[in-house]
């Protein structure tokens, strides 16, 4: 698989996002054992940014990755997060990237993960209650110390980037970025460019909708985090069938699946994005990797612009609000 850079880090240019293994989606923790299979398979097609969080489970997902990753570490470009668990004595529920509860966290992920240090380690939202420069400045330390490679944010705002950047070089920004979540393009990756800052694009296939496998809400657990999703409910969700459809016909015109061309469409926005499509199982995994290989044309990238627009906000109110703060 082809590489890129992201801000200073090399990674394939396809990751693999692991948290529906543990958490969130239908069957999430039903076959821990097709999970490690996942992501030793990943290893062998060449990817190796491998993307987890202290949250997702929470903590079940990290000793999962660790597992999987025993013997075979130094294979992978380990990323994880933190921030949404507090380890400072705050209400659950509260983030906490508070220098205290920033040292607990890594503490606790390199146990789980069992690896003596983190690639790429990630606030997972911006705390409001502790000034970036405060949090960096504790990475920095980490960094200084060997437990962190390189620093990230996730779904920060533009002027949270550049302090945060103006405290220590920031590699990556993780967002959720497809063909139906461009809210980036206007003022986020304009600004990720001008620093030299990558973009690790999470959720790239629409939490699956835009593989045109998913048909109707029904199909979801009871706990499949997706039912409390503005774009998989009601009226918003028959008209974003409406995108899966053409992305199908984009897809047999390019000679690929839905899900190659979506992430294709991705990859094709620049060398400095790396989507991380997640999926607990072997096959889907070898599917997405493929996307590797798919070169899609002028008039086809214009086509997939062109896609529907999805109806309804990609997170809930509640998660909307921690988003580009």
């Amino acid at each position: 698989m082809r590489h890129v850079n992201l801000g200073g880090l090399d990674v394939a240019r396809i990751g693999l996002g692991a948290m529906g293994m543990s958490s969130a989606y239908t069957g999430a923790g039903s076959d821990d054992a097709e999970s490690i299979r996942t992501i030793h398979r990943a290893l062998d097609l060449g990817v190796t940014l491998i993307d987890t969080a202290e949250v997702y489970g929470p903590y079940i997902n990290e000793e999962l990755v660790g597992k999987a990753l025993d013997g075979r570490r130094d294979q992978a470009v380990l990323a994880t997060k933190f921030g949404m668990i507090s380890h400072s004595g705050r209400e659950a529920g509260r983030l906490d990237s508070s220098p205290a509860s920033v040292r607990a966290a890594v503490e606790g992920s390199l146990r789980r993960l069992g690896t003596d240090h983190i690639d790429l380690y990630y606030q997972h939202r911006v705390d409001p209650d502790t000034p970036i420069e405060e949090t960096v400045g504790t990475l920095a330390e980490l960094v200084t110390e060997g437990k962190i490679r390189h620093i990230g944010l996730s779904e920060a705002g533009a002027a949270t980037i550049r302090r945060a950047h103006a405290v220590h070089p920031i590699t990556a920004l993780q967002s959720e970025y497809s063909l139906w979540t461009r809210d980036l393009e206007a003022e986020i990756l304009p600004v990720l460019r001008e620093l030299g800052i990558g973009l690790v694009a999470y959720s790239p296939l629409g939490r699956g909708f835009l593989t045109g496998a998913i048909t109707s809400a029904g199909q979801f657990a009871d706990n499949d985090f997706r039912n409390d999703n503005p774009r998989f409910s009601g009226p918003n969700f028959e008209h974003n069938l409406r995108a899966a459809e053409e992305v199908k016909a984009i897809a047999a015109d390019a000679g690929a699946t839905p899900a190659q061309v979506a992430l294709a469409w991705v990859l094709a926005k620049g060398d400095d994005i790396v989507p991380i499509p997640g999926t607990k199982r072997v096959s889907r995994l070898e599917e997405n990797a493929g996307a590797d290989a798919v070169e899609l044309t002028a008039e086809q990238v214009a086509q997939l612009d062109a896609v529907t627009p999805a109806a309804g906000g990609h997170h809930n109110e509640a998660q909307m609000r921690m988003i580009g703060r």
